[in-house]
């Protein structure tokens, strides 16, 4: 061997040693584009599901800053904000577009026929047109749905029987007409009293109180942009009022509420990084079947149970997947 050799060798094994997350340039990074409708995160206000994707991500070996380049654009509530936020991303040729939400997803299918799409949506994806069918979804979205609305009817049935009590469910939602749910309390003896919210900055005060001074004894809040902004303050009013709360989101027990009977949604978002690794890698978004959540959790918040007076029934509280204390 040569001495001009030896620096060459050396250098080819320094290079060769180098992890890709710490070689890769700038200029070579994939970009990620993520939209949310929900508001912009802030101290007091964080986005549990955008940490959960992060972590998601790192678990593939993805960093951002590092090897990849995510690219958030939030709602701030307005679905009517989404299309310029995806056409932001559109111009920016983001290598992968991950969209939470029904009108999102619709919004970077009108958008875009070229940049794959991962969704996490509560929608049947078939039944919304979104996709051809679960297993070949064809196209170029592919992804997870939460199955949200289909769980409607056990959520009413775990409050009631929580609730002994229960009469007037509230709907704290930006919709009014929520057949899901008011089929269901019909069955079980319920008025179902709406409780419509809209805007950036909703006045939930208002909505709740008004909603106990009308009887309501029970509170269903469905998961959306605005409401998901505003955990926190919906469960610190719930409280306030002594009005039992069941959650279409565990996170929203963890803030305060009293109960939720859904999918893990960090998890969700967590596996959508698993799309975005095996997209990156080469596959196609249409050769990527759309999963479906296989376990659901019930969730109990103790604490907030306790400041409210109510006592949870022992045959309700043995089947909770999760109990905070």
């Amino acid at each position: 061997m040569t001495s001009r050799m030896v620096p060459l060798l050396l250098a080819t094994i320094f290079l060769s040693s180098v992890p890709a997350a710490q070689a890769q340039q700038p200029g070579n990074m994939p970009r990620i584009g993520f939209v949310q409708r929900r508001l912009p995160p802030t101290p007091t206000n964080p986005d549990p599901l955008a940490e959960a994707l992060r972590q998601g991500l790192k678990d593939f070996g993805y960093i951002d800053g590092r090897n990849i380049q995510i690219e958030h654009r939030f709602g701030k509530g307005r679905e009517e904000r989404l299309p310029a936020l995806i056409a932001e991303l559109v111009q920016l040729k983001v290598d992968v577009m991950i969209v939470s939400g029904f009108p999102a997803v619709r919004a970077a299918k009108q958008a875009t026929q070229s940049i794959p799409i991962v969704m996490v949506t509560t929608a049947d994806p078939v039944a919304s047109g979104l996709v051809n069918s679960l297993a070949r979804p064809g196209g170029k979205i592919t992804g997870v749905t939460r199955l949200t609305r289909e769980l409607s009817g056990k959520r009413l049935e775990l409050l009631k029987e929580g609730v002994p009590s229960l009469s007037r469910v509230g709907l704290l939602t930006v919709l009014q007409n929520r057949p899901e749910y008011e089929s269901v309390a019909r069955g079980l003896k319920l008025t179902i009293v709406p409780m419509e919210i809209s805007g950036p900055k909703p006045d939930l005060e208002g909505a709740i109180q008004t909603a106990a001074r009308a009887g309501v004894n029970g509170l269903v809040t469905i998961r959306d942009a605005v409401t998901a902004s505003y955990m926190k303050q919906i469960a610190d009013l719930a409280i306030k009022t002594g009005i039992p709360s069941m959650n279409e989101d565990s996170l929203y027990v963890e803030a305060g509420g009293l109960m939720s009977y859904a999918t893990n949604d960090a998890a969700q978002f967590r596996r959508a990084a698993y799309y975005v690794d095996r997209i990156l890698k080469g596959t196609k978004p249409a050769d990527l079947p759309v999963e479906q959540p296989m376990k659901f959790e019930f969730v109990v918040n103790l604490k907030t149970a306790k400041q409210i007076g109510l006592t949870i029934p022992p045959n309700v509280l043995v089947r909770a997947d999760r109990v905070i204390r």
